[in-house]
């Protein structure tokens, strides 16, 4: 994923900022619940019409995605229950968000089409994480497809940024679906070698 290769990028650069958030006291869960608040601030700013402010701060609530990770892996605090509740809470965090949307685009004349477009992009979204869980459980690595939780983000964001959500709902829509049965097809292959001799 595009996400996966930016990542191994800048992942120097969110550690030595986690060291220094580590050093200030704060921890990985407590981060990890900063997230979650932002983002509700985030879907009450995009439900008020303000698309521009809370496409910002949708990208700024994102990075604590990054630096709680960050910052558990700075202070030598990586524990199985953080990262758990980073993954629970970032699903919470993600249904608020589009929420938000919902509360919005119930105001506007594509209500209807907008209303449909956020039911399936949620599901699409869950099912996106819950694909991966269950693949990991079988013993697979499943971090296939083109819209992992950063693409998703982005692709909100730049559609509040520039007054297209609708647009920005399609691709999410559509986008969240196709990665799922990517990594269903995936874990198939994987659970289905070829056979010995075949060409």
């Amino acid at each position: 994923m595009i996400s996966e290769l930016i990542g191994a990028r800048i992942r120097t650069y969110t550690l030595r900022l986690g060291e220094m958030l580590a050093r200030r006291g704060l921890t990985p869960n407590a981060l990890t619940a900063i997230g979650l608040m932002l983002n509700l601030v985030v879907a009450a700013i995009i439900a008020s019409g303000h698309l521009v402010a809370g496409g910002v701060l949708l990208l700024l609530a994102s990075g604590f995605d990054m630096l709680d990770g960050a910052v558990a892996r700075a202070s030598g605090t990586v524990t199985k229950f953080g990262g758990f509740l980073d993954s629970t809470l970032d699903r919470y965090s993600e249904a608020v968000v589009l929420g938000g949307v919902l509360l919005y685009i119930l105001g506007t004349e594509d209500y209807w089409l907008g209303s449909l477009l956020v039911l399936t992009a949620t599901v699409g979204s869950l099912m996106i994480s819950y694909a991966r869980a269950r693949a990991e459980a079988a013993g697979f690595r499943a971090s296939v497809g083109l819209l992992a939780r950063p693409e998703r983000v982005v692709v909100l964001a730049v559609g509040l940024l520039i007054g297209q959500v609708i647009p920005a709902l399609v691709i999410l829509a559509v986008g969240t679906q196709l990665t799922v049965i990517t990594r269903m097809a995936h874990v198939w292959r994987l659970s289905h070698p070829a056979e010995p001799g075949a060409s």
